[in-house]
């Protein structure tokens, strides 16, 4: 590790903010779990929303761990990411871990496990998604959902805990990797960016549609993105 990505490591806002969006994502899960909604109330709707985006907030706190950015200490950083990949429906941290730097080595080739050459949507999420849901993370996902519906209302686990979770799988592919790998892209990443405007960055997938500023710069947190951004277009 060279020493320029040590000095950004050593942040510990990185170490707070990953555990923040864990905390907000259960705080909310626990109690929409229990929340009395209607579906003619609007702030349903928000609800699910805000769930999906605490759901991709999960997946990019595992792979912030994944780029060793979480923390300097190496121990917090895997377990913080081993959390959040395992509360984002079972997800194994150590099983996305080389794939997702396979990624980064391999961009946007028929070796990159994100990438798939018919630039289509949906037969790519198809199989964006089968490179990453396994037949255990299903077995725990059933095994755990029919447990809580001996104690939770079962409709709320499908509005609040099951539909945001599959929400946010589409919120990352699109933003994520659809937008920024399809077509051609003559840069030496391979990666477009989305026009800058940070709030909108943010809000679509933590400021992942400034996806080539993250290949750019890998040890750069999510949650400082928006610095580079403005760096690469003064």
């Amino acid at each position: 590790m060279n020493s320029s990505k040590s000095s950004q490591i050593i942040d510990p806002k990185g170490l707070l903010i990953g555990w923040s969006i864990i905390g907000l994502w259960f705080i909310s899960l626990v109690f929409l779990l229990t929340w009395k909604f209607s579906w003619a109330n609007p702030l349903t709707y928000i609800a699910i929303l805000v769930q999906t985006h605490l759901y991709t907030g999960l997946f990019i706190t595992a792979h912030d761990a994944m780029h060793g950015i979480v923390s300097s200490d190496k121990k917090w950083n895997h377990f913080t990411g081993w959390i959040a990949a395992i509360l984002f429906s079972y997800n194994f941290y150590w099983k996305l871990f080389p794939k997702h730097h396979e990624h980064h080595r391999y961009v946007a080739t028929d070796q990159d496990p994100d990438y798939h050459p018919s630039g289509k949507f949906f037969i790519w999420y198809l199989s964006f998604i089968r490179q990453y849901v396994t037949i255990w993370q299903i077995l725990l996902m059933a095994i755990t959902f029919n447990i809580l519906k001996l104690f939770l209302p079962t409709e709320n686990l499908i509005v609040f805990w099951m539909l945001p979770a599959v929400l946010s799988t589409l919120q990352l592919f699109y933003f994520g990797t659809f937008l920024p790998h399809m077509g051609e892209s003559e840069n030496k990443h391979h990666s477009r960016s989305q026009s800058k405007n940070h709030l909108w960055a943010f809000v679509s997938c933590y400021f992942f549609g400034y996806h080539f500023e993250h290949h750019d710069s890998p040890g750069t947190p999510w949650w400082r993105l928006w610095r580079v951004k403005e760096q690469q277009t003064a």
